[in-house]
């Protein structure tokens, strides 16, 4: 029998990894099954900045934040033979908002899974919740540490119960003479507390610490090691800020020769020897919300004494005399119990005694083995099964998400309107709808990836935008090298596609300094909406403000104007659609899609019936003209298509692709029909060399696009537009894959 293993793993200092490695451990030494051999391989988790050097039954990483490697992770298990997989799920570990890249892993998994929770959260965000349940949803079997946790699952997320197992967290089977432990680390002398693990402000130690004086007062042979490095999110975020204010709160109080710090990460027979030198143990976390522990079950494993505040998982592990709890932040109780403790040894004892005697029924031996009862379970009942069909959109054939040509094309000013091949054509200058659909796509690209380099260039879009607005809340468009000014007033498409990309900041914004900017700039245009004449620029806005109200739905100002500008297309639309022609105009000119898809939007927001129907049908008008044999041919921008006239197939350009992309996408988002993801996946392969001329735009070698389909040829220029459309339609392919996940089963 094979099993895969998925978490995190050593030699990476994460509480999980060393309980994926004990798990696997356990499990492959406590298979009773003497015909068979076992064999287990991990994928382990690397975190966005470091890559470690796995043993060797790590035979695939997965990078945080790249979700193409989630996907090659799940090809890798449904190629190497695996039996079953096991899933080690915390939310911090995985790629994406609330660790949602693991989605699509899962659901291309061939082989059944058992996930291990180690977090259950009480009140989940709407994300949190969607996420977790769909996980339980797919999982052959859920497995937790408490039974607060079968409480939360079967309550909240209404997992049903049978699905559930509750096997306790497993304690290494290490026993040290509790005398030797302490003379080894010459404390054979003192009165030895320890609080061990990750370092972060949740962990509460101050209580510990200003508790000690009465303490030591009494007893001055007492000492209190704080055992564990800083958590590596709280290093990067905030640094070591925290045990800073540790060291200074020690120095207040007088406590240098009784409190201590161990700055390490050790290896589990150092911190069982710990464990059972220290005379108490202490977890003094700040609040309730706390499902699985894994340090106050290694203390109790360990057959440590303990006292701790009642955090979920210590109330219950803590019942029936194992140990004593103090109420949150409660120095003064703490210190009392401390002192009472150390004055009867007798208690000490028998604390000792029920703690050891419950431990060795969670010895990792024992969690090994009912691993193994459920495992045979599942296996037993997999069988005969037919396998797991094969998804409608595979983002493993597309080329990585790169922005190697955007940052060439970008510099403190903005991005570059227009390339020679793939170089910038700095004679060109700047204009607004590049940068406008530049803050987009970097918007998009930090939302679902996370990527650096997208905060990075972000603010120079944004900031170009803001340079470009007139006082009356209108805007310039183009920009010379030389920052020289090149128009009074810009067009109105330029106008609505800063609209857009306004209004998705207002959504999305990864900071309040770019929200308020954006917001700015935003409010100062709104007077000028209603004056739009081009149905194009109104669409474009159309969206920008749908995306605005998506985060402030109670602007009713804003909702009317959204309408007016809505049934200002569907009027339009009425005007000029007849039998056999179910359009706006009577011609499809360029980035026809925007169209429809402005009122797929407002749809959304209005909940309006006639506006729905209008989008649905002129987008199904557009599809039947442009979509054949599964292949999208687009307008052509050479002669455009007339009504009772003739299709143009040249300079066919990506920003109509874009918006065939992102018309099906949406069309999705509020129908739920799969068809339409079928439809979005042939519109972004136009990209890709499924076109009228089967030549691919995208350019492997310089990570840019081409401008557009010519008589000739492609047209190997790769301006900005160009590049920027296909990778806000790469974006929405990806969330089109996460979203399909979501919403099937």
């Amino acid at each position: 029998m094979k099993i895969a293993y998925i978490g995190t793993y050593p030699p990476r200092e994460c509480g999980i990894g060393t309980f994926t490695q004990n798990l696997l451990t356990s499990v492959t030494s406590s298979d009773k099954d003497s015909r068979r051999q076992q064999e287990a391989m991990v994928i382990a988790m690397d975190d966005q900045e470091d890559s470690y050097d796995y043993p060797r039954e790590v035979q695939l990483t997965i990078r945080q934040e790249q979700q193409g490697d989630y996907l090659e992770a799940a090809r890798f298990v449904n190629l190497s033979g695996a039996d079953i997989c096991i899933l080690e799920h915390e939310f911090g570990i995985f790629g994406g908002q609330n660790g949602v890249y693991i989605l699509p892993l899962l659901h291309r998994l061939e082989v059944p899974f058992i996930v291990t929770l180690h977090t259950v959260l009480k009140t989940p965000s709407y994300n949190e919740k969607a996420i977790l349940t769909e996980i339980c949803k797919m999982a052959a079997r859920v497995v937790v540490m408490t039974n607060k946790a079968i409480e939360f699952l079967t309550g909240i997320y209404d997992i049903p119960g049978t699905k559930i197992r509750l096997i306790e967290h497993g304690v290494p089977d290490l026993k040290y003479d509790h005398a030797l432990a302490k003379k080894q680390f010459k404390l054979e002398s003192k009165k030895v507390l320890l609080t061990f693990g990750f370092i972060s402000r949740n962990k509460g130690i101050e209580t510990v610490i200003r508790a000690l004086p009465s303490v030591v007062k009494k007893y001055p042979e007492t000492v209190y090691l704080i055992l564990g490095k800083t958590h590596p999110a709280v290093l990067r975020h905030a640094g070591e800020e925290y045990r800073i204010y540790l060291l200074r709160l020690v120095k207040k109080l007088n406590l240098e020769k009784h409190v201590f710090f161990l700055n390490e990460f050790i290896g589990q027979e150092e911190l069982f020897q710990y464990l059972h030198a220290a005379d108490i143990y202490i977890t003094p976390y700040l609040n309730e919300a706390q499902i699985t522990s894994g340090t106050l079950s290694y203390a109790i494993g360990a057959g440590t004494a303990v006292i701790s505040t009642p955090y979920w998982h210590a109330a219950e592990l803590l019942a029936d005399g194992r140990g004593c709890l103090f109420n949150f932040n409660d120095s003064e109780a703490l210190s009392a119990i401390l002192t009472d403790l150390l004055d009867h040894p007798d208690k000490l004892s028998i604390l000792r005694n029920k703690a050891y005697t419950y431990g060795r029924e969670t010895t990792w031996p024992r969690a090994g083995a009912k691993y193994n009862e459920l495992i045979n379970e599942i296996l037993k009942e997999q069988a005969g099964q037919p396998p797991r069909k094969e998804t409608i959109l595979d983002p493993l054939l597309l080329p990585p998400f790169l922005l190697d040509h955007v940052k060439r094309m970008t510099d403190d000013t903005g991005i570059i309107q227009h390339a020679k091949f793939g170089i910038p054509n700095l004679k060109e200058g700047y204009c607004l709808d590049d940068n406008a659909r530049a803050l987009l796509m970097v918007l998009m690209a930090y939302k679902q990836m996370k990527l650096p380099l997208s905060l990075e260039l972000l603010p120079i879009y944004l900031s170009y935008i803001h340079y470009m607005q007139n006082e009356n809340g209108t805007f310039r468009n183009f920009l010379s090298f030389r920052r020289d000014f090149l128009d009074e007033q810009g067009s109105e498409d330029s106008f609505g596609r800063a609209i857009w990309s306004l209004g998705y900041l207002l959504g999305n914004a990864p900071n309040d300094a770019y929200f308020q900017s954006g917001k700015q700039i935003f409010f100062d245009a709104v007077p000028n909406f209603e004056k739009l004449a081009s149905i194009r620029s109104i669409a474009n806005t159309i969206i920008g403000t749908s995306y605005y109200l998506q985060s402030s739905p109670h602007d009713e100002a804003i909702i009317d104007i959204l309408r007016t500008m809505a049934y200002r297309l569907v009027d339009q639309y009425k005007q000029n659609s007849e039998d056999g022609w179910n359009w706006f105009e009577a011609l499809l000119a360029y980035d026809n899609a925007i169209l429809p898809l402005s009122l797929l939007h407002a749809a959304g927001i209005l909940h309006d019936e006639d506006i729905l129907h209008t989008a649905i049908e002129s987008m199904q008008f557009l599809s039947d003209i442009t979509l054949k044999d599964g292949a999208l041919s687009l307008i052509g921008n050479e002669k455009w298509y007339v009504k009772h006239g003739e299709n143009s197939m040249y300079a066919q350009q990506p920003l109509d692709a874009q918006a065939m992309v992102l018309m099906f996408h949406q069309a999705f988002h509020l129908t739920k029909d799969r068809t339409y993801l079928n439809k979005l996946y042939s519109s972004f392969m136009w990209f890709l060399g499924e076109n009228d001329m089967r030549m691919s735009l995208y350019d492997f070698e310089t990570k840019g696009c081409c401008d557009g389909l010519e008589s000739y040829g492609v047209n190997r220029n790769q301006g900005a537009e160009s590049t920027l459309a296909y990778l806000i339609s790469h974006l929405t392919v990806l969330q089109a894959f996460d979203d399909f996940y979501k919403h099937e089963n």
